[in-house]
């Protein structure tokens, strides 16, 4: 009898944990989370990525100013696993490969040096192993050879996530040029704020984003000059924007864009720097290179994004901020096109050919201050 009640507790035993097995094993998990509400109906917020915690080195690629990211290890810049080649090919190129990234031959890409820092994840400098080993890593992940050598091939697929990124490209690229806030809708800079003493107006939202990064700029101690981060252009009335256009002929370089971004009040041009004998705003190259070493644009670069403000890489001046919705606006080809320039982003939509009038017609003479080249997106 002993035995028969061992035997029957033991099988109980197992009973009980067989059944607890298949409890856990099929018991239904707790439902998803709701998803959140669409879009269109929950408060926009500015567009969120994740910035490096580092200021991408302007440095020369054997002595980079900067590699450690605050709070945490020091990057090896000597370290890295790519081609043992690409870096020195890198440090060459940096002033020397001759390209046209936008349309109009340009030798180096320092210019875009800290933009790419930013994109592969690198606080080392261009011409550094590390570097190479970032560039060879973010290739590989975006179908391309892993070589580690910045290339045209390479810009260009950065250069499309880039403007992908910027809202008021989306928009035009779905045949949409924004709408123009009322003066009711637009919050005035500060004397303080404004370069050579100009009107400059924002959507309050947009001014309110501004001021916030200018005083984290100026804590970080990146703003030297009180010419900094000044604003010199704002929100552009459409109406008085193509009619000084159209009067001088020579708002986009040789030709205006029939739809700015500074109608929808959430564009800003910022003074970075200016190289001697230039103004903030000239697209010229040398003038470009010194916005592109100074401290303050690389901050920009690493930390803009914080705030909901991405860059126009070709103008290192020129950023939008992305924290609210444009307003409706009327379709591209509704606008006034004689003597613009295409609409929509030049990566991202073919160029027309042109006719044969347009082919053989002379074109004024670009000037040495032009805000940017023909494929401008302002």
């Amino acid at each position: 009898m002993k035995i028969l009640r061992r035997l029957i507790w033991v099988v109980g035993v197992l009973v009980v944990l067989v059944a607890a097995f298949f409890a856990w094993v099929l018991w239904p998990s707790r439902p998803p989370p709701a998803l959140p509400p669409p879009l269109a109906s929950a408060p926009r917020e500015p567009l969120q990525y994740e910035p490096p915690n580092y200021l991408p080195s302007n440095g020369s690629p054997a002595n980079p100013a900067f590699g450690a990211a605050p709070g945490g290890p020091p990057e090896d810049c000597n370290a890295g696993d790519a081609s043992a080649s690409a870096a020195p090919v890198n440090a060459a190129s940096l002033n020397t490969m001759a390209w046209t990234p936008f349309g109009r031959a340009e030798t180096g890409w320092e210019i875009y040096a800290p933009q790419v820092a930013r994109e592969i994840q690198t606080a080392c400098a261009p011409g550094s192993a590390r570097f190479a080993t970032a560039l060879a890593r973010w290739q590989g992940g975006h179908g391309l050879k892993s070589t580690g050598i910045f290339d045209p091939e390479t810009f260009k697929v950065m250069l499309v996530r880039w403007h992908r990124a910027r809202p008021f490209v989306r928009v035009n690229g779905e045949g949409v040029c924004p709408g123009a806030p009322s003066d009711a809708q637009l919050s005035t800079a500060r004397p303080e704020e404004s370069y050579g003493g100009k009107t400059i107006q924002l959507r309050p939202s947009a001014m309110d984003a501004y001021r916030r990064m200018v005083a984290e700029a100026k804590a970080a101690g990146v703003v030297r000059d009180p010419r900094v981060l000044t604003l010199f252009s704002g929100f552009r009335d459409p109406a008085a924007d193509a009619a000084r256009c159209a009067r001088d002929n020579n708002c986009q370089g040789v030709s205006r864009t029939i739809c700015s971004a500074h109608r929808t009040g959430l564009a800003v041009d910022l003074f970075i720097a200016a190289a001697s004998g230039f103004g903030p705003d000239s697209s010229a190259d040398p003038n470009r290179l010194a916005m592109a070493r100074s401290d303050v644009y690389r901050w920009m670069v690493v930390n803009a994004g914080r705030f909901g403000f991405i860059n126009y890489v070709f103008e290192p001046w020129h950023w939008e901020w992305t924290g609210e919705p444009m307003l409706p606006g009327v379709p591209l080809s509704s606008l006034p096109q004689a003597g613009s320039g295409r609409p929509g982003d030049p990566l991202l939509a073919p160029v027309p050919a042109p006719t044969p009038a347009a082919a053989t017609a002379p074109k004024p003479p670009p000037k040495t201050s032009a805000k940017a080249p023909p494929q401008k997106r302002p």
